[in-house]
């Protein structure tokens, strides 16, 4: 099914890129969800759909997630973003950003603050969001692209795999189509295609500007076009491995999530994540739901 956004493919690489650059990185908090545990950490068991939806789980005992989005400084191509988090609107009524399946059936118990959300945030630091030329999607769900409309100027940068199933995805795939149905500069990676190239444990990748600054690394399974970003800080790596891992223990312990869109996607995924960690052993590795890894987080690398 056809937006109206028109994507294009990408000509990487992206201007701005300087030979031995490094980027700045600073994690942003864009609000909270509560989900039940076994969303996070799969039952088993027939009843386990009810356990992962929350049915008959005390609210006590649900998690708090977080909702996140990376602001990144690349000395050269200027400021990026790496997902969106959730809209402004959110913080008011979030059946306004997320729709009422998103928010009553699914995952519920949103806490977001007005100062939460990406453009406030950017002001608070004394950016204008103009001045954000490149967002690179991790995927398109609704907890990640709920902003991107705060964004005209920007140039998104999504795999062609996730725009295909986001544009004939909804609600109950997790994506919002409203949310990125614009007529935006988006440009779409394809990793399938003789472009992309091996980089570390990872069997597809972009260099985004050319310099090895900003890779993104193909990681399916949560969604089928999903991808991870690697990025070179002054002191080491960062995998931003997004919604690939859901928890450190979901690397750790390889115990999956209750809902993947492909089991086997997913943990071919999280093998090269696995043997990434192996090679490069002090990288900083950010999953994309863990409050206490959030916790743990500097203001910025």
């Amino acid at each position: 099914m056809a937006t109206g956004a028109e994507p294009r493919p990408a000509a990487l690489p992206l201007p701005g890129g300087r030979e031995g650059a490094a980027v700045r990185l600073e994690p942003l908090l864009c609000g909270t969800w509560r989900w039940p545990p076994s969303a996070l950490l799969r039952e088993q068991g027939r009843l386990a759909w009810r356990k992962a939806l929350g049915l008959g789980v005390p609210r006590r005992d649900w998690v708090v997630v977080p909702v996140q989005a990376f602001l990144v400084e690349h000395p050269g191509a200027g400021r990026l973003l790496v997902d969106t988090g959730f809209h402004p609107s959110v913080a008011v009524d979030p059946k306004e950003s997320l729709g009422r399946l998103l928010t009553t059936l699914s995952l519920r118990d949103i806490e977001m603050k007005p100062e939460q959300a990406v453009p406030a945030q950017l002001r608070a630091r004394g950016i204008d969001p103009s001045e954000i030329r490149t967002v690179v999607m991790t995927h398109l769900h609704a907890d990640h692209a709920g902003a991107v409309s705060e964004f005209p100027d920007a140039t998104f940068v999504v795999s062609s795999a996730e725009w295909s199933a986001a544009s004939d995805g909804g609600p109950s795939k997790g994506y919002r189509r409203r949310q990125f149905d614009h007529a935006f500069d988006y440009r779409t990676l394809d990793f399938d295609g003789p472009d992309a190239d091996s980089f570390s444990a990872f069997g597809r990748s972009f260099d985004l500007f050319g310099d090895g600054s900003v890779r993104l690394v193909f990681t399916p399974g949560h969604t089928p076009g999903h991808l991870s970003v690697v990025l070179r800080l002054d002191h080491g790596e960062a995998l931003l491995a997004g919604d690939a891992i859901y928890l450190e223990r979901t690397l750790s312990d390889k115990h999956l999530p209750y809902a993947v869109e492909d089991e086997h996607l997913f943990r071919r995924s999280l093998r090269e994540i696995e043997l990434y960690a192996q090679e490069t052993p002090d990288a900083l590795i950010v999953p994309g739901h863990d409050i206490e890894a959030f916790r743990r987080l500097k203001p910025a690398y």
